[in-house]
């Protein structure tokens, strides 16, 4: 995105990817259905972003998710509203509409370069844009440019490229770069081996989650071999991993009935069940059974199933520990990064003038749903449109070469 903005702002482009070929996350973001952006009204867009709502919210009106679909229009890609407001391709896939971009791009006179690990700059050389190095098959690679965008990605999903090996070369050169850690994450929880073994891969749904501040929302997840992970945990990554981090774990209480109030599901459970079990009981008054009445056996004491009001209260409000955050490289993406106040409104490293950064490498998450697509996108056509007016108002119109670097 990056470099479309460039290139029609009419500077040369040079895109260095590490990878052997390019868009492999954004390849994989798309194998479960290419979810470009989302329907919803701008001002709860931005909310999403969290506190970085406010400089995300700057970057969206430079383009928005409205202009994230006209501009899969351009490429040929109609796209359509889910019943969650969630928008997709027509088709789904991101390959179609990734060939599309690149043929486009290549019709613009940008050129790309794959199999080009960025090394960082000379060391011998001030700090700047220019001298770049990089890792290829036929040895290290020296470049020159005018004007850099890096978009180096974070660290999830390192077989894909993001593997912040950048890290230390920005810090060298006095960028503040917050930690990176797990975002969109599953959690874990302590499982018996029979919860393991059994409900591994089975939805939870409709279920609510509620967080100690009070935070609730409701949706679906899915049992883990190690813990829960899904759309819902996903909603609510960023306060569980925080308050796993300030207090070693976490306790959420889960609504197993949302849609029934406490009253209906006390009535229920205390109607005499005969000779039934209480298996049969709860499946028969209530429903529940499968993966959430396994939860209930998992989370609450034994002595709970000959108490109905205890019973009762544990359906609508079961507590579940939380352990700790899956795995960075697990992760679909992350927090932390390059920190937006060592970056200008253009997106430009204060300390190193004519680089400029983009994309998941900054601070700031967002949960899926599109929004991690969109923000960007935005942030790349800022820091396009800064490293444009960068090179204008330093390159003659005669000699106008420019580089972005992956």
């Amino acid at each position: 995105m990056a470099a479309e903005v460039l290139s029609a702002a009419g500077w040369r482009v040079d895109v260095y990817d590490a990878m052997p070929s390019v868009g492999r996350k954004f390849l994989m973001a798309g194998k479960g259905g290419m979810n470009l952006t989302h329907s919803e009204p701008a001002e709860p867009f931005v909310a999403r972003y969290g506190k970085r709502a406010d400089a995300v919210g700057r970057w969206l009106r430079r383009f928005s998710a409205d202009d994230v679909r006209s501009w899969a229009h351009r490429l040929g890609v109609d796209t359509f509203v889910g019943t969650s407001g969630r928008v997709f391709p027509l088709d789904m896939k991101a390959a179609p509409l990734l060939r599309a971009w690149l043929s486009r791009l290549r019709a613009a006179g940008v050129r790309l370069h794959v199999r080009h690990r960025w090394l960082g700059w000379d060391e011998n050389a001030c700090a700047g844009p220019d001298d770049l190095r990089f890792a290829t098959s036929a040895g290290e690679r020296r470049v020159r440019a005018r004007a850099v965008v890096l978009t180096l990605g974070g660290a999830s999903w390192p077989q894909l490229g993001s593997d912040a090996a950048w890290v230390p070369s920005l810090r060298e050169h006095g960028v503040s770069v917050a930690p990176l850690i797990p975002a969109n994450a599953g959690f874990e929880a302590d499982w018996t081996p029979h919860m393991r073994e059994r409900f591994a891969g089975h939805p939870v749904k409709p279920v609510t989650m509620t967080l100690p501040d009070g935070t609730t929302r409701q949706g679906e997840f899915v049992i883990s071999e190690h813990g829960i992970e899904g759309s819902l945990v996903y909603a609510l990554c960023a306060p569980i991993r925080d308050a796993i981090h300030a207090n070693g774990s976490t306790q959420v209480h889960l609504d197993l009935l949302p849609d029934w109030t406490p009253a209906r599901v006390a009535t229920e459970v205390s109607r005499a069940r005969g000779s039934r079990s209480m298996a049969s009981h709860l499946q028969s008054r209530l429903g529940i059974a499968g993966v959430k009445a396994a939860l209930l056996r998992e989370c609450l004491p034994r002595e709970t199933f000959d108490d109905p009001a205890a019973l009762a209260l544990g359906i609508k409000r079961l507590p579940l520990t939380l352990l700790r955050t899956r795995p960075i490289a697990e992760a679909i993406s992350t927090a932390g990064g390059v920190s937006l106040e060592a970056l200008d409104d253009a997106l430009m490293v204060k300390t190193v003038p004519g680089v400029f950064c983009a994309g998941e490498m900054l601070d700031w998450e967002a949960p899926t749903g599109g929004y991690l697509l969109t923000a960007c996108f935005a942030s790349a056509c800022v820091a396009g449109d800064g490293a444009a007016a960068y090179l204008a108002a330093r390159v003659t119109p005669d000699a106008r070469p420019a580089a972005t670097a992956r």
